[in-house]
């Protein structure tokens, strides 16, 4: 049913994700206590509140028309976060030109952790641009884990 749910609201969303001109990155449906249906959207010119209350408002009649949730639930719509883990494949190409930290599940030349510009996937490896000036392409079965990282002007 949970899954069900999610992709029905990724089904909906496209066309108006779209329109708009943003990219959909997560949809989380989380049961247990009052029920909350959390959609991740991102604007590569920048997240606004404008984008997020736009989507809330046409997701929420949507949903109201479909009743696809037949109780009483929390709509939440946001950015995906300065920091925000990557969970899946289609995230390193809507991230691309964001800096990420990658750190892989054991040492690849060299190295467990790799600080750069996020350049995308190519044939199964996330491509990196490094703080230190070279490319390196890490086989994504190595990573462990990749955050967008926050860097404030002038560092």
């Amino acid at each position: 049913m949970k899954e069900e749910i999610i992709e029905k609201v990724r089904e909906m969303l496209q066309p108006l994700i779209e329109e708009r001109g943003l990219k959909l990155v997560d949809v989380e449906y989380i049961t247990g206590g009052k029920p909350v249906l959390r959609i991740y959207v991102y604007n590569p010119e920048g997240t606004s509140i404008d984008d997020c209350e736009w989507i809330s408002r046409r997701i929420g009649a949507l949903l109201d028309v479909e009743d696809l949730i037949p109780v009483s639930y929390i709509l939440e719509v946001s950015s995906p976060g300065l920091d925000r883990k990557l969970k899946n494949r289609e995230e390193y190409d809507i991230f691309k030109g964001r800096d990420v930290k990658l750190i892989t599940k054991e040492p690849f030349e060299g190295k467990s952790v790799f600080e750069g510009v996020l350049q995308g996937l190519e044939e199964d490896k996330v491509v990196i641009d490094t703080e230190e000036g070279s490319r390196v392409k890490i086989p994504l079965d190595t990573v462990a884990r990749t955050n967008l990282e926050f860097k404030p002007d002038g560092e």
